[in-house]
């Protein structure tokens, strides 16, 4: 079959630049900037090291903004392959005619109920543990957020382009400041000032794996629950609340599947990079796990990590219930409420480790 790729390449990049429209004010300035000189640095083809000219950046933002502006309002386009238009969230059907050709896209709703889209060349397509695992190589159209991975029923999308740009930045912030700390520790077993292209392909194909076990984890957590947890999270989406149910599902799916996994494995540089890129919100919701990982350090030995890791498993599935329950009860008036819940459970829990 003959697919015009170059066509469907551009209906995906409108339909993210709708998505960068409508929800690029989300985030804050800071973070808006960094995320918009990196899409530069991608659509110009820019490798990682070449310092981008201010000026350049500037106006591009200005162009970028403007089109946003004047496209903000309209509809996601449908996509056409094979001489039919599709749904641009019917990705299964949409896969069916791209996978066979090398080809692989991706589309859902992210945080605060952003529309994520992106089309790459497929890399890797494999089984595993009943998910079909999908891993992208080179992007050809992407959104400003480009997630490293999502899981959408039994298929879970990697994507290496983006895992890589996402460990360059956290490589990049620590070879500015050298500071001592998980980041440092898990950089030091890699040849990061001989080789930092060596490194970051170290890093993806390390990664890869992690992330590939969170997604199974974050699959795990919310079974039997799914239609449930998603009406939830659209209830009190872009609260706080939906930021502290989406950490306390992924601190349940690193408890069920990556830290067991970490745990087991004699790399201790994978579990320091693991708490090194860990969420200042996961950190807060998880002190006892924070505990036992400064007495690894200090110890070597990981039974308190283990205590935390089984005790946060169940834990964590019991917070998921009990906002679920919560929100039977209060529909969309819910989210002070969830809130009130996590927060005192994470101080019950903590209570456990002091």
């Amino acid at each position: 079959m003959v697919i015009n790729i170059d066509e469907l390449c551009e209906t995906v990049k409108f339909n993210c630049d709708i998505a960068d429209a409508r929800h690029a004010g989300d985030y804050t300035l800071c973070t808006y900037l960094m995320k918009m000189r990196e899409l530069y640095r991608w659509e110009q083809g820019y490798a990682f090291d070449v310092e981008l000219k201010n000026e350049d950046v500037g106006q591009w933002v200005r162009d970028r903004e403007e089109y946003w502006e004047a496209i903000e309002a309209q509809a996601y386009a449908s996509l056409p392959i094979a001489g039919d238009c599709h749904d641009p969230f019917e990705q299964a059907s949409v896969n069916q005619y791209l996978l066979p050709e090398g080809f692989v896209y991706s589309s859902g709703l992210g945080q605060k109920s952003a529309a994520h889209f992106f089309l790459a060349k497929l890399d890797e397509r494999r089984t595993q543990e009943g998910f079909e695992i999908l891993i992208a190589g080179k992007e050809f159209a992407r959104d400003l957020a480009s997630p490293p991975a999502m899981t959408r029923g039994d298929t879970i999308f990697i994507r290496r382009e983006s895992l890589r740009r996402w460990l360059w930045e956290r490589v990049q912030e620590w070879q500015w400041n050298r500071c001592e700390g998980a980041l440092g520790r898990a950089l030091a077993s890699y040849p990061i000032d001989d080789n930092i292209e060596r490194t970051l392909d170290d890093l993806v194909e390390d990664q890869l794996q992690m992330v590939l076990l969170h997604e199974i984890g974050e699959h795990s957590a919310g079974q039997g629950l799914e239609s449930d947890w998603q009406a939830l999270l659209m209830a009190v989406s872009g609260t706080r609340a939906e930021l502290e149910l989406r950490a306390v599902r992924d601190n349940l799916a690193d408890a069920k599947s990556t830290l067991p996994a970490l745990l087991q494995q004699p790399r201790p540089e994978l579990l320091h990079f693991y708490f090194a890129v860990l969420s200042p919100l996961r950190r807060k919701l998880y002190p006892a796990l924070m505990v036992a990982y400064e007495s690894w350090c200090q110890s070597g030995s990981t039974d308190l990590l283990e205590e935390s890791v089984v005790r946060g498993e169940s834990h964590w599935a019991k917070v998921m219930q009990a906002a679920l329950l919560i929100y039977q009860q209060e529909q969309k008036g819910c989210a002070s409420g969830i809130v009130a819940m996590v927060d005192h459970q994470t101080r019950v829990f903590s209570e456990f480790f002091q």
